[in-house]
């Protein structure tokens, strides 16, 4: 298979990738997206051909951090001076994080700007295709504790899926899938991209659980829904 070919997505990839492009803000969340302020930030969306069909990179923050300890997202961060654009931060936060070689990735469309008031990060999600996979895993120890490499399926399946209640009374879509508590930020934007790809199916809606105090993961560490 020639290079120009692997970097080519799969067919399974064009349902999320025809709709994302015509997505808008208020398709991932009911907070409206401020004209000014906020401080911009990207993540990156990594889909890959895994041994279980379609998967998505999701990293573990380190339980040590001061903030956001023990908490599971999509690698990313706030933009830096010398990033060019939304994509660059995406990528270079990805290659500090876990090892994410930059060139084994194809970038095939950017998410609408969300905002997370909590934080006052303007997000920018950059969905990619990883054409060449190669190992990655905790880059800096201090920082993230585990990636892994989550089935869409596996995501998908009703037995994973549930809602959490935080202390505040705040209820959102969550995940639970290898050891980790995927719920917040994270957990809305996936919950939307496996309705817009089509991999979504009937879940338990009224399966509704409280948030530990502090919010835990599953392996008992800190899950709080940031991005920085």
């Amino acid at each position: 298979m020639s290079e120009v070919a692997t970097r080519q997505p799969p067919a399974w990839f064009e349902p999320l990738l025809t709709r994302v492009r015509a997505a808008r803000a208020v398709d991932f969340t009911r907070i409206p997206t401020p004209d000014e302020g906020g401080r911009p930030a990207a993540v990156l969306i990594l889909l890959a051909e895994g041994e279980q069909g379609p998967d998505v990179l999701i990293m573990q923050r380190s339980a040590t951090l001061r903030n956001h300890a023990g908490q599971p997202a999509f690698p990313g961060g706030a933009v830096e001076p010398e990033d060019a654009d939304l994509t660059a931060t995406a990528l270079r936060e990805a290659n500090e994080e876990v090892g994410l070689d930059p060139t084994s990735v194809t970038v095939l469309a950017q998410l609408p700007t969300l905002w997370i008031p909590v934080t006052d990060f303007l997000v920018t999600p950059v969905l990619a295709w990883w054409h060449a996979p190669h190992p990655v895993g905790a880059h800096d120890p201090r920082e993230v504790a585990h990636v892994a490499r989550l089935p869409l399926a596996e995501l998908a399946d009703p037995d994973h899926r549930l809602r959490v209640r935080h202390s505040s009374g705040w209820i959102g879509p969550a995940f639970q899938s290898r050891g980790m508590l995927v719920w917040g930020f994270t957990a809305g934007v996936l919950s939307t991209l496996l309705e817009l790809g089509g991999w979504a199916r009937p879940w338990p809606t009224d399966r509704i659980e409280a948030l530990p105090t502090p919010p835990a993961t599953l392996s008992g560490t800190a899950d709080v829904p940031s991005v920085g």
